[in-house]
Parts: structure tokens; C-alpha cells; sequence
């Protein structure tokens, strides 16, 4: 079985995905977390100056890339490597943010990535979560939701999270980066971010993790 989980920015989608794997006993798959494992390698690499990728540069170098999860010891939870390299830190930067949807959007880069998020999907019960997948990665997933908040409580809820992690952050720069994402993710050429026609929406604007939980296990479960 696949359930696929869509949806903007910072609206809850991850911890949702993440705990509806564990509930279920599924793999869960972070695509947000691959787009930011490439956008660390290119920053890393010297291929983004002043907010411009070098498109040429990175397709010769893009299959340098390896991306996998792991499991932490210490915290239960799933860590992204990149080449080897814990990077879970790293790619849920400020740094990483104002760069991701542009490289989001080059078509390369979702071609190498899409290959690598169907293959999950052909041995194991998934739920995975992104902006494209009930609508390119798998159409056809049993299950699919589409998840949204409101720019200022996602913007909120990022705000906490980066100051609980990090002891930093500033309220405006994050609203603006997330409304400057979510315009680029549903404008872009390269598979927009878009509701698909049978996903069921969820808007988790006035919801508690555990009541959006509870939620999509009554939509699954029904």
C-alpha cells in the first residue's frame, strides 16, 4: 500500500507522514529531505552564487549524489545522509530553505529524484510525503492527502522549531521564505504543487498533532 501526503511548507505534513508510518508499521519516505540533500551538495559544492544555479555544472555532477535514511540510536527518529554523511541538521537550515524550491523546480533534479522515490514504493507498504506526490510520483497510491495551514501558523510553527533546535530565529524572515516557497512550488514548470483531484484535504490550521493523527486513521480505516 502507498499513502501519499502533499502538501505547503511547514504545514504538518512530515510529523504527520512519520506518524502514521510508525502507526501502521509502513517505511516512511521524506522527498522534502532529498530536495534538501541536493540543495546542501550544491551549496557545498560551490553551484549556487548569488542565489543562481549552475545548471550545467550540476548535471554533471549530480549522480556524485547518494542520498539514504537512517535511523537514529539516540532519538528513534529517521536521520538523512547525504554521501555517507549524517546531514539531518544541516538540511533543516534557514541556509538550505531560501534555496530548496529553486532547486526544486529544475526539471534534472526531479528526474534523478523521481527514480529514486518510486523504487520505494515497489517492495514495501510506504507513506510518503512531498509536493508532487499523489499527483507524479505515485497517482495511482491507494490513499492520498493533501495537508495546508495558514502562512502565519506555519510560519509559527517553524519559528518554534528553530528556536527549540537552534535557540534562533526570526519570525518575519520565515514568513516570507515560506510564502516565497509556496509560490515558486505552485507556479514552477516541473510538476506544481497542486491538490490532486481525489486527495482528501487537510487543513491542520486549528488541529493538535495527535487530532491530525486521528484524522487521516479515520479517512484510512473507514
Amino acid at each position: 500500500m502507498i499513502i501519499a501526503i502533499d502538501g505547503h511548507s511547514s504545514c504538518g505534513k512530515s510529523t504527520i507522514a512519520k506518524s502514521l508510518a510508525k502507526k501502521l508499521n509502513f517505511t516512511y519516505v521524506d522527498t522534502g529531505a532529498m530536495y534538501r540533500a541536493v540543495t546542501l551538495f550544491c551549496q557545498q559544492n560551490k553551484l549556487i552564487n548569488n542565489g543562481i544555479i549552475d545548471e550545467p555544472a550540476l548535471e554533471k555532477r549530480i549522480y556524485e549524489i547518494d542520498i539514504s535514511f537512517r535511523i537514529n540510536a539516540e532519538t528513534q527518529q529517521q536521520d538523512t545522509y547525504l554521501n555517507n554523511v549524517n546531514v539531518e541538521k544541516q538540511i533543516r537550515s534557514m541556509e538550505v530553505a531560501h534555496d530548496v524550491s529553486k532547486v526544486s523546480q529544475i526539471a534534472l533534479v526531479r528526474k534523478f529524484l523521481l527514480v529514486k522515490q518510486q523504487n520505494y514504493g515497489k517492495n514495501a507498504n510506504i507513506v510518503m510525503d512531498g509536493r508532487d506526490i499523489g499527483t507524479v510520483v505515485f497517482p495511482n497510491a491507494e490513499y492520498k492527502f493533501f495537508v495546508t495551514a495558514s502562512p502565519e501558523i506555519r510560519a509559527q510553527r517553524r519559528f518554534d522549531e528553530l528556536m527549540q533546535k537552534e535557540g534562533k530565529a526570526d519570525f518575519n524572515e520565515i514568513l516570507e521564505n515560506l510564502k516565497q516557497r509556496d509560490l515558486i512550488d505552485s507556479t514552477r514548470k516541473e510538476s506544481p504543487l497542486r491538490q490532486a483531484s481525489d486527495a482528501i484535504l487537510v487543513d491542520t490550521s486549528n488541529m493538535t498533532r495527535e487530532g491530525q493523527l486521528e484524522w487521516i486513521l479515520n479517512k484510512i480505516q473507514q
